[in-house]
């Protein structure tokens, strides 16, 4: 016969009960960790120790912990013990979260604090009365697998600090004034240089706006495109919804354009006034636009008077052959080529920048204010960057990472789920990986639940769009650090089907 509690070196006891000591052992444990009684990061006992206490069989005690942490309520790693698995609060079931459902009032209590409710009828104190309009708190995932973002941690710091010395060291007191609104001319030269030669790139840097991240350009490029009369713009079936929210915040409608095997579609342009695509690597889908669209694209342009805003916001990270050349360089009056730091360095320090047709370079100017948004001293540290070739050795070293990464994923892949298929791949900082119809929302939520943050294809799709809806997850392998990767591989092939 069990004993009725085990002290786990805090003020908390378990009282197995139910049909089986297993399933009674899980439950207690459950409650435990779901009423806040176990806060996220306790060290629970070793099976041994708490198959003592209770006086039951050890294997119990470990299949009890192996059920909690499928469940993900702990987690397991060798040398660090079974512990409560950190975890937010979050809002009731039903929200879309995707976290396990409660039983009872008490489920949602901040973790690692006891809820005191007061008695039936009695007021409640003012810590426990409703706020207006709360906000649930998202919980921190332990991975983070979303597209869009590359591993912070190995952002150059001892080269960048050298570059922003020699930088500083160099600027003229001019360069601390309000500047030129196109950006630092030091910045727009290397830029010239670069984009020239590593993007097939016509730049010239009379040309080049900065600006602060993509999303700045994109408004800048909408409010110019509204005021000279534009009503829509064609956007791609699949992309990010926050670029199109730009373009509806300019007052431009967006249109999205079919896709297939070679990629967009641009038989359908029409009277759009301008067409944003993102051509060497679609986003989501990972193929690029076909030889044969590319110069469909730039013969619209030139005989409609259209505009291409062409993202090439990864570029550089092409794996399997040379990367894919620039769609501006088939004719730069009539494409807008916008790059940006966010994906080769890092989007904290916003900076991008426009390589504009001539006849543009005013008009955007005038939008932005006259005046330069972005900070002298990033501008000319990401120009010593460039032109001292510290830019090109980490780009190269970074390529190498990703694509071990992206080689990890695919062979784990493989291994676990090999009915799955992977497309996407060669190059980039995400994959898509296809799944069963009808199984993207479950995966998505089990991927919830096991601390694992990621996107299906659904979220990408635009709202408009005609092609037919594939289930599928968008696997971003840039973010994890070096030392979480097999960690994120394993819980990513635990929520596959």
């Amino acid at each position: 016969m069990p004993k009725p509690w085990a002290t786990l070196g805090i003020d908390l006891h378990l009282e197995p009960a139910g049909p089986g000591l297993r399933r009674g052992l899980t439950d207690a444990l459950r409650d435990a960790v779901r009423t806040g009684r176990l806060a996220p990061g306790t060290r629970l006992p070793s099976s041994r120790s708490l198959a003592a206490d209770l006086g039951i069989a050890r294997n119990t005690v470990a299949e009890a912990y192996a059920d909690l942490v499928a469940e993900g309520w702990l987690t397991a790693r060798q040398g660090s013990g079974t512990r409560v698995a950190e975890r937010a609060v979050t809002s009731p079931p039903g929200d879309g979260t995707g976290f396990p459902p409660a039983d009872d009032d008490t489920a949602f209590a901040p973790a690692g604090a006891r809820l005191m409710l007061p008695p039936a009828g009695a007021p409640a104190p003012p810590s426990l009365r409703p706020l207006a309009s709360p906000r649930p708190q998202r919980p921190r995932p332990a991975y983070d697998l979303l597209p869009g973002s590359p591993d912070l941690a190995s952002f150059p710091r001892a080269e960048w600090l050298k570059a922003a010395r020699r930088a500083l060291l160099a600027a003229p007191h001019e360069a601390l004034g309000y500047g030129d609104p196109r950006g630092r001319a030091e910045l727009r030269a290397a830029l010239a240089v670069y984009l020239s030669r590593a993007r097939g790139v016509r730049a010239d840097p009379e040309r080049i706006v900065v600006c602060a991240g993509f999303g700045h350009g994109l408004h800048l490029l909408g409010r110019v495109l509204r005021a000279r009369g534009a009503r829509t713009a064609a956007v791609e079936s699949y992309g990010l919804p926050p670029h199109w929210r730009q373009l509806t915040a300019a007052g431009l409608a967006t249109a999205p354009l079919p896709f297939d095997e070679l990629g967009t579609d641009p038989g359908e342009l029409t009277d759009q006034s301008a067409l944003l695509l993102t051509p060497a690597h679609q986003f989501p889908m990972g193929v690029p636009l076909h030889r044969d669209r590319r110069p469909t694209v730039v013969d619209w342009a030139r005989r409609t008077g259209g505009l291409v805003l062409e993202d090439d916001y990864d570029g550089e990270f092409r794996y399997d052959r040379q990367p894919v050349g620039a769609l501006q360089g088939l004719d730069p009056d009539h494409v807008v080529y916008l790059g940006t730091a966010s994906k080769s360095l890092a989007p904290g320090l916003r900076l991008a920048w426009m390589v504009l047709p001539p006849a543009l370079v005013e008009e955007v100017t005038a939008a932005k204010g006259h005046v330069d948004t972005c900070g002298a001293l990033d501008q000319l540290t990401l120009a010593q960057f460039l032109t001292s070739g510290a830019y090109d050795r980490h780009v190269r070293a970074a390529r190498l990472r990703y694509r071990r990464r992206r080689d990890a994923l695919v062979r784990a892949l493989a291994a676990h789920a090999p009915h799955l298929h992977v497309t996407g791949i060669a190059a980039g900082l995400h994959v898509l990986l296809r799944l069963p119809p009808g199984t993207e929302q479950s995966v998505v939520r089990a991927a919830t639940w096991q601390g694992l943050a990621l996107h299906g294809l659904a979220s990408f799709r635009h709202a408009s769009a005609t092609v037919e809806p594939t289930d599928a997850l968008v696997v971003g392998y840039g973010t994890p650090p070096d030392h979480a990767w097999a960690g994120a591989l394993e819980a990513l092939c635990r929520v596959l089907p």
